[in-house]
């Protein structure tokens, strides 16, 4: 067995030369230290490698057809090691996370905007998807981290609140309910709401604040994308209930949007990731831009 690249490079360098002295002086060791790693590297691979009398160095057979494969050996050590040093040095990489659409459409394009920025050689993935998803492909170690919520503990995950923000009530501008400086949960429910579906963390703390306070809405419709949400809500099918910056995902001049108190409905975004899992240094630098741009917004 080869134990170390320094046995295959101390060969190419004699067959180079055919010269031990030559060769010694190229990886800077004494002669006597070169030939004992000849020794051992023939000993390794069990065949002679080089036929040696007073006055010449000559490559056997063996030895002859060993250049190419120890060559490539060589090469592709090299490339490993160079990538290696890219990674550690955040000039390449991969991010992959998932994200929840609102959290995407919202605080993630102030983190791209100068990870990239910084760190043009790392390429990032995004699914943004529900909330459940987002659990699940954390768990699935299909992403290197969330950005989401999660309805319950898992022993298998950690979770660390990133931010919070409030849900808003979202009408038409001639609902009888829009001229409202605030709105409680008791008038929403009396009229028909379009929400979310049951695995997003926004329906979550709707149906949570509606048991809570013994309240039971009207649910008119169901679906799975905000922009889809808001535009039910423009064509008058109901009241939405999304995150305050839920309008930044479209362009939705006819609707506004009011603050929910009695009770306020609030939902705590987390970082989650996989117990155990050491992030990658493109990852730790991706989470530290992350926790100080939502920094910064929350001081706003």
């Amino acid at each position: 067995m080869i134990n170390e690249i320094r046995h295959i490079r101390a060969f190419l360098a004699v067959t180079r030369y055919l010269n031990f002295t030559k060769a010694a002086h190229e990886l800077h060791v004494s002669q006597s230290a070169l030939t004992v790693q000849i020794q051992q590297l023939e000993e390794a691979l069990g065949v002679r490698l080089f036929d040696r009398t007073n006055r010449r160095v000559a490559l056997t057979e063996a030895g002859s057809n060993l250049i190419g494969p120890l060559q490539r050996i060589v090469i592709d050590t090299e490339a490993i090691v160079s990538q290696t040093r890219d990674i550690s040095n955040l000039r390449r990489g991969v991010v992959t996370l998932a994200v929840l659409p609102s959290v995407a459409a919202g605080i993630l394009s102030d983190v791209l905007r100068q990870f990239t920025t910084d760190y043009p050689g790392i390429v990032v993935h995004i699914h943004d998807v529900v909330a459940d998803k987002v659990v699940e492909l954390v768990k699935k170690e299909e992403v290197d981290f969330g950005i989401g919520t999660m309805r319950h503990p898992d022993r298998e995950l950690t979770a660390v609140e990133l931010f919070m923000n409030r849900l808003f009530a979202f009408l038409p501008l001639k609902h009888p309910l829009s001229s409202r400086a605030s709105l409680s949960l008791h008038q929403l429910a009396k009229y028909p709401l379009v929400l979310t579906g049951k695995d997003s963390g926004v329906r979550a703390v709707i149906e949570d604040a509606l048991q809570r306070n013994s309240l039971h809405g009207k649910y008119a419709y169901e679906v799975n994308y905000m922009p889809t949400l808001l535009s039910l809500v423009r064509a008058g099918f109901g009241v939405g209930i999304l995150p305050e910056h839920a309008d930044a995902m479209g362009v939705f001049p006819e609707l506004v949007k009011i603050p929910i108190g009695k009770p306020e409905l609030t939902r705590h975004i987390k970082i989650i990731s996989r117990k155990g899992r050491n992030p990658s240094p493109s990852v730790q630098k991706m989470l530290e831009i992350l926790r100080r741009v939502a920094s910064e917004i929350s001081q706003r």
